[in-house]
């Protein structure tokens, strides 16, 4: 059986495209952990599928490499609305995209019929420990000391439908040659977090400006997180130590990220299609 797939690029997040609408998917946390192999020719930060919504617009399934299921990712929503518009499957500019992580807004920006940029609501942080969840007591986990190996750090944690924990670094420090295989790892698998956390090292440079290195649960580093870019915003405005527009410096890209007055988090940037092919798969 051939699956048709399409590889797109967002601010370092490569991901496999399925459409799930047109072809039948069996065990496609199977087929993730075999298209996503980073050594393969398409290999990934995971595997999208498109599939058919009965309330909206199409829903979004996204799964890591090693297979399982994850619940949102910013740039993989942007990518997955642009390819829907681009496949055909609407004329529609505004969609709403259900996701485990919530129903999510996305508006494509086009020029001449092209889409150009991709502007995504991802909806309201959330901050109760009950929810993310964290190990701990209180109200929410903002501002709080975590040890990771050797080093202490301001942490907090909040999610947008996946858990991201915000570790604050000092602005002059070089976010190059800053240990991430030694410090994520240590923060993601920490007592606070039962079920690991996405961890997000941040530099808040200035009002409207932060740096940012993702390390991803279960995964790695990344070049690009959209949904970390996010979180290091919320923190960073919910401390007092930047504004709630700004623009936030990854590997992948610099990555436009607003929390309006209503509490709603937004994203905005461009996504390409990279590749387009079939994966020879047969469910045994």
């Amino acid at each position: 059986m051939k699956i048709k797939f399409t590889k797109m690029q967002a601010f370092g997040n490569d991901y496999v495209y399925i459409d799930a609408i047109g072809q039948k998917i069996e065990a496609p946390g199977t087929l993730a952990r075999r298209i996503s192999d980073r050594h393969f020719g398409a290999g990934s930060d995971g595997m999208v599928m498109l599939c058919p919504s009965k309330d909206y617009d199409f829903r979004m399934r996204i799964f890591n490499p090693d297979g399982s299921e994850a619940e949102m990712c910013g740039n993989a929503l942007r990518s997955a609305a642009k390819l829907f518009y681009c496949s055909g499957f609407t004329k529609k500019e505004t969609l709403t995209v259900e996701t485990l992580g919530g129903i999510q807004i996305v508006d494509l920006i086009l020029e001449q019929g092209e889409v150009v940029n991709i502007h995504a609501r991802i909806g309201k942080p959330e901050f109760r420990p009950q929810q993310i969840p964290v190990a701990v007591e209180g109200e929410n986990f903002l501002d709080q000391k975590l040890q990771a190996a050797d080093r202490v750090f301001r942490a907090s944690t909040i999610s947008f439908g996946n858990p991201h924990t915000v570790l604050l670094m000092d602005s002059g420090e070089n976010m190059e040659k800053f240990d991430i295989e030694t410090y994520g790892p240590a923060a993601e698998r920490h007592e606070y977090f039962p079920r690991r956390t996405n961890v997000t090292f941040a530099q808040i440079l200035d009002e409207s400006h932060i740096r940012i290195r993702e390390w991803e649960r279960n995964c790695g580093e990344t070049l690009g997180c959209g949904t970390g870019c996010c979180a290091a915003v919320v923190v960073g405005a919910s401390l007092g130590l930047c504004g709630r527009h700004v623009w936030v410096e990854q590997p992948g890209g610099v990555l436009e990220v607003e929390w309006d007055q209503e509490g709603f988090v937004h994203m905005t940037g461009s996504s390409h299609i990279v590749y387009r092919g079939e994966y020879e798969y047969e469910v045994k």
